[in-house]
């Protein structure tokens, strides 16, 4: 059995150029069928770990996944605002341990604005029980302050102490309008933290409210002024807010007060139900991408059939001259199945090598314009059934074309034809 296997390999590696292509092959498919479950759970975890020890999240009436992808992620806008008479009603709520307001709608260079106060440093907690942590400087302090996401510090090469303009509205690419008569200061840079906070700036509420004092009809004043009166200042409306509850089975007695507020239509959601409904809702695009990934596989594996099974003419007369010598028919077999096996088994391997060396050089590129952390984890039972589904595959190609190369007569591979 050694000398077939040892046959094998010299056979295949006659065929050297022809056997690294079909390995390469393989390896780019196997990269992407994991690649694809790898990218499918980084995916997934970083959604489940935006945001934690949030019970309720409270904005205007509208759709759960809409307010859900708004308030969290920073995607899509409010269809409206909440007064902030409503929001002081739920702060004074004896069964809510403390909120965080966020008010949305401005940006700069792409990244949004989000003006909240300093609740949202000392509550907003992700990953199970991770605070946020200042990376470099402070909280806001003065009116003109902004502390900025990490993303937004490394992409934008900002630093603390460096003047920020604020563009009116929602836009990736030129404003249209900026706030330019009242610029601010950046005092603070957040520590990373692999969610959609680190491509964010935070200004107070107080902050929003002075930099819009003056426009109408979404149009700019004509004369800027830096002189405000506190009741100028004071929030007049949010966008949204989170709670926590001191007990979190008042959770659900939360969201049905909230959902039947009688002074104003709100809408209110438990991030985890919700997430989970977003991700049944994705749930098509999952399925898509693994379908795509194992006809990939299956191409490949097909091309390795194709291959090989072109090269028997060739092989005709090695096949027969092995039998005439004494070689079995099983024997035949197992040489195909060997080479088929030798095959997949290196193309696995070299795929798991590409896909390992691809995510260490491009996890930090992934994470920096997907916003997707996709973690460096050693092979998972999934994984291990996908290998083991692709060795057995080829296993069954190499019987299938052993038996065809087995039905060749002897006295065919041995005639000389003209």
């Amino acid at each position: 059995m050694k000398n077939v296997f040892h046959l094998a390999f010299k056979s295949l590696l006659n065929r050297r150029v022809s056997t690294g292509l079909t390995v390469l092959s393989i390896a780019l498919s196997v990269m992407l069928l994991l690649g694809v479950e790898r990218v499918r759970n980084g995916a997934k975890e970083s959604f489940s770990q935006t945001i934690s020890k949030t019970d309720l999240i409270v904005g205007a009436r509208g759709g759960n996944l809409s307010l859900l992808l708004y308030s969290v992620f920073h995607m899509g806008n409010a269809t409206n605002n909440i007064s902030i008479e409503t929001y002081k009603h739920f702060v004074e709520h004896p069964a809510i341990k403390w909120t965080i307001p966020i008010s949305l709608g401005d940006s700069h260079r792409g990244f949004r604005v989000v003006a909240t106060n300093k609740n949202y440093f000392d509550h907003y907690q992700y990953a199970g029980d991770k605070s946020l942590t200042m990376w470099e400087g402070r909280w806001n302090e003065g009116l003109f302050d902004v502390v900025i996401g990490s993303d937004v510090a490394n992409t934008l090469h900002y630093k603390v102490g460096d003047p920020v303009v604020i563009a009116h509205g929602i836009t990736s690419g030129p404003a249209i309008f900026e706030h330019t008569d009242s610029p601010f200061r950046v005092v603070g840079i957040l520590e990373r933290t692999t969610t959609p906070v680190d491509r964010g700036l935070y200004i107070s509420l107080e902050a929003m409210e002075a930099i819009h004092i003056g426009w109408e009809g979404g149009a700019p004043k004509k004369n800027g002024t830096h002189e405000f009166t506190d009741e100028q200042l004071r929030p007049k409306q949010i966008t949204a807010f989170f709670a926590a509850a001191h007990a979190r089975t008042d959770a659900l007695r939360l969201m049905r007060e909230v959902n039947d507020y009688e002074d104003e239509p709100l809408l209110g959601i438990i991030p985890a139900v919700t997430l989970s409904e977003l991700w049944q809702s994705l749930s098509y695009a999952e399925v898509s991408l693994q379908v795509i990934a194992f006809f990939v596989v299956s191409v490949s594996l097909l091309g390795m059939l194709i291959s090989i099974y072109t090269t028997l003419n060739e092989r005709r007369r090695e096949i027969s001259i092995l039998r005439a010598i004494g070689g079995s028919r099983s024997l035949t077999i197992i040489l195909f199945v060997s080479e088929t096996v030798f095959l997949t088994v290196a193309g696995c391997g070299l795929g798991i090598v590409l896909l390992y060396s691809g995510l260490f050089t491009t996890q930090s590129l992934i994470q920096k314009y997907a916003g997707v952390f996709i973690p460096i984890q050693w092979l998972e039972k999934t994984d291990l059934i996908y290998l083991a589904t692709i060795l057995a595959l080829g296993f069954v190609s190499g019987l299938l074309i052993g038996y065809k190369a087995h039905r060749n007569s002897l006295a065919d591979g041995l005639m000389i034809r003209v």
